[in-house]
């Protein structure tokens, strides 16, 4: 199969349309040719194509930024003599200096295939300022990890922010460039767009179902982000940025797990199955310890429970992320009725609201949560609907 960038790359009829325009590259680490040329290199050495700018997303072009709201700055690149803008710096929008460097911004990301990532919202700032200042964006497209399936409740009206685009679900099951065409008819946008789509790509495919494991190299597209078991868990353990327990940075295994000093992880597991097993299934949980180097509970041992999503124990289309880490807050508000469990803080720069609503694009899940006769089933009931809508909505974008 070809990535976008590759299909670019191979196709002098795909070039020939930027041949004497301005041309600017919004990318990342992971934003690598498949013999893992930076795609900023590998467009450098197109003689058909005048790179201009460059831009970066949250972590920087170089994802040198470890922790959320660590901004990057502006730079010139060193080899390339080109300027490179922050799109999470002073700016999170592109300015109108930054958007007159060039005539078509190629979008070259990795994603996550979840609605906090935000590379996706990032995407749409791009496209919005692309209509305003009338210049043309094409996504060069990249598998999601986290494959098709859908989950999780729908952002509600006036809940937007960075790490909430536009009212999908967490876990939304779709690639960039279709996000791309999503956003469009959703905000009705005046953009000049195209998608260089993948070639062979078939996102339900093993036993990558959305990667091509074996095919391609993992490379970080953001410091945490650090193999495919954490991009099919991200839609879940994302939500332990609004919690006080640990979600494992500070380790080698950041997002894969959950913990905290003074719980008792066995006892957690226990009462994950016997609240919601059937939110437990496709992947096995087990109790571990871990001390994290910094973040939270830097230097303390934790107690935890890291969530095994690989080799044979791994059912794509029964694991659901997003339940079995509600589940698992649900059952430490269980054990521990008093469990200081949400994290007050500024996340993303929303000031007036909690984390954990901020990432779930509404307070429904928190409330759940700390509801203390709210059964599963009252989750689901409110939940699916949403990704019932979800699943009919997406439909006309797809392109796989």
């Amino acid at each position: 199969m070809k990535f976008g960038l590759d299909r670019l790359l191979a196709d002098p009829d795909l070039r020939r349309e930027l041949s004497g325009r301005r041309v600017a590259l919004l990318a990342h680490p992971a934003s690598v040719t498949a013999d893992l040329t930076h795609s900023l290199d590998a467009l450098a050495a197109c003689p058909e194509i005048k790179l201009t700018a460059a831009f970066g997303p949250q972590h920087g072009l170089r994802g040198d930024k470890q922790d959320n709201m660590m901004e990057s700055s502006d730079f010139t690149d060193p080899v390339h003599g080109i300027p490179v803008f922050s799109l999470y710096g002073e700016v999170r929008r592109p300015t109108g200096q930054a958007m007159g460097t060039f005539d078509v911004i190629l979008i070259d990301m990795q994603d996550l295939g979840c609605r906090i990532y935000t590379f996706i919202t990032t995407l749409l700032y791009v496209l919005e300022a692309a209509a305003e200042h009338g210049k043309s964006v094409w996504v060069l497209d990249r598998p999601n990890p986290a494959g098709r399936p859908v989950e999780g409740l729908t952002l509600l009206p006036g809940w937007e922010s960075f790490v909430g685009a536009g009212p999908m679900p967490m876990r939304h099951g779709m690639t960039l460039g279709e996000l791309g065409r999503w956003f469009i008819d959703h905000y009705k946008l005046d953009v000049d767009y195209r998608v260089i789509a993948m070639e062979g790509y078939d996102p339900e495919a093993g036993p990558g179902f959305g990667w091509p494991l074996g095919k391609r190299a993992w490379i970080n597209p953001s410091p945490n982000a650090p193999n495919l078991s954490m991009a099919r868990a991200y839609a879940g353990t994302v939500m332990l940025e609004g919690a006080t327990l640990s979600e494992g940075r500070g380790t080698t295994r950041p997002l894969e797990l959950f913990g905290a000093p003074d719980i008792d992880a066995r006892a957690v597991i226990a009462q994950m199955r016997a609240l919601a097993p059937q939110w437990l299934e496709g992947c096995v949980l087990r109790a571990c310890n871990f001390e994290p180097t910094f973040h939270k509970h830097v230097g303390k041992l934790c107690n935890g429970v890291q969530i095994h999503v690989e080799g044979p124990h791994y059912d794509h289309h029964a694991f659901r992320p997003w339940r079995l880490q509600a589940v698992g807050f649900k059952a430490i508000r269980t054990l521990y009725p008093d469990y200081d469990l949400w994290r007050d803080f500024p996340y993303e720069y929303v000031l007036d609201r909690l984390a954990i609503d901020v990432i779930n694009g509404g307070p429904g899940l928190r409330e759940w949560v700390d509801d203390r006769a709210a059964t599963p089933g009252d989750l689901d009931a409110v939940t699916t609907p949403d990704e019932t809508a979800w699943l009919d909505a997406r439909r006309p974008y797809l392109l796989y």
